[in-house]
């Protein structure tokens, strides 16, 4: 079983979501992290709206507050954990970027 986590913001993922469950539904086991609400426009400190801990094999990045997907990037890499963040511009080796 694959292990799928996904980081979303205000419903920002779930076309794609619903995709990976009607698709992946026997192979992957999907975890959905929902940050909603008003953000302020610059984060300093993330650790109030990221996990401590991420037990994944794959992280999917649908957030839409820059400073959360860099933070989030940062504690995968931490954790040898591979990141899809589609249309980010985000340079590590640990995530991977394809356009949308």
């Amino acid at each position: 079983m694959q292990r799928v986590t996904v980081f979303q913001q205000n419903g920002s993922g779930e076309r794609k979501i619903s995709a990976v469950r009607q698709y992946g539904g026997d192979i992957i086991v999907l975890k959905v992290v929902s940050i909603d609400g008003d953000l302020p426009e610059i984060i300093d400190d993330s650790r109030v709206y990221l996990p401590d801990r991420i037990d994944a094999d794959l992280v999917l990045d649908f957030l839409v507050h820059r400073d959360l997907s860099l933070d989030l990037a940062e504690l995968c890499a931490s954790r040898n954990i591979p990141v899809i963040a589609s249309g980010k511009k985000i340079l590590s080796k640990w995530v991977i970027t394809p356009p949308t």
